[in-house]
């Protein structure tokens, strides 16, 4: 039998994926799979923005809540995951939708990506130097051996950048050469990108924080961190929640913490939108049209006449 498509709402964060990927669900007799890398864990809801069960149309998602906070994740296992949820959903006869703002993640999914191994030794070595003197200094490395991967990290996500070098010295070539290729593992998939304006989106973005910092994002950190999401590699890093810790700690006041988590979610927003804009096969629809369910519906029927 002919399986379904694979289908992907791509974009930057508050730029309307969930709602789209719920129309879409609803149209194409999908299933939705989460590609965000902090949907993952328990507990981390108010900051990643997680839907909340009553409001997912009774549509059946994928992939939430899997770890504890102080779990690293592995965009390789995550990979292993969440093809084998795609499979099934597709086998059961029904469209699985990927939706997520870890651009990384979706890729991993969608594209050819094997990864390189890995060295506990030289790991743990640079982490003990990212610890010393701080992830932007090794990401000023970063950028002399390899300024294509150092342009697509932040410079204060510590384990992305570790994780780079590591490759760099494993292999002796560039990190971003390891990167996923622009091929779909499926030729059957697709990507609907939500298109959106810069000032629009920074608008959104900083009424989203209020949002969450009204709703007990605060509390909901300070949860976190009696569960452990100090110690944990990949979730102390989320957006906000480093920033909400940090008040806690009795650095950064909250007026400060919203602030800075404002900034962050905007320059993460513009590498999302830019990584986003550099693959030609992604279909864009405006977030503000009315039809834009219609039009991605149409995209991925056109996609499956080949």
């Amino acid at each position: 039998m002919t399986l379904p498509p694979i289908v992907a709402v791509v974009g930057a964060t508050a730029a309307g994926k969930t709602g789209l990927s719920l129309d879409l669900a609803e149209q194409l007799d999908g299933e939705v799979v989460n590609t965000d890398a902090m949907q993952v864990y328990r507990g981390m809801d108010i900051g990643t923005a997680k839907l909340p069960p009553d409001q997912r149309r009774g549509i059946p998602h994928h992939l939430l809540d899997l770890m504890e906070v102080d779990e690293p994740a592995s965009v390789a296992e995550f990979q292993r995951l969440a093809r084998a949820t795609v499979a099934q959903v597709r086998e059961r006869g029904r469209t699985p939708v990927l939706v997520g703002g870890s651009a990384l993640y979706t890729r991993a999914v969608l594209d050819h990506f094997d990864f390189p191994g890995t060295d506990p030794e030289v790991r743990a070595r640079l982490e003990a130097e990212a610890e010393r003197v701080g992830s932007p200094a090794l990401h000023r490395r970063l950028a002399e051996v390899d300024p294509q991967a150092a342009a697509g990290i932040l410079p204060d996500n510590a384990r992305r950048v570790v994780r780079a070098l590591e490759v760099v010295e494993l292999t002796g070539q560039a990190f971003s050469a390891t990167l996923p290729r622009l091929e779909y593992v499926d030729p059957a998939t697709v990507q609907v990108g939500v298109d959106i304006d810069r000032p629009t989106l920074d608008a959104r973005i900083a009424q989203r924080v209020q949002e969450m910092f009204d709703a007990g994002f605060v509390a909901e950190v300070e949860r976190l961190l009696d569960a452990g999401l100090a110690r944990g590699r990949t979730a102390a890093m989320a957006i906000g929640y480093r920033e909400v810790a940090a008040h806690l700690a009795g650095d950064l006041t909250l007026e400060e913490a919203k602030e800075r988590t404002v900034v962050a979610t905007r320059r993460f927003a513009r590498r999302q939108d830019s990584w986003f804009r550099k693959d030609p096969r992604v279909h864009w629809v405006r977030f503000d049209a009315d039809d834009r369910a219609e039009q991605a519906v149409a995209a991925v029927a056109h996609s499956a006449r080949g």
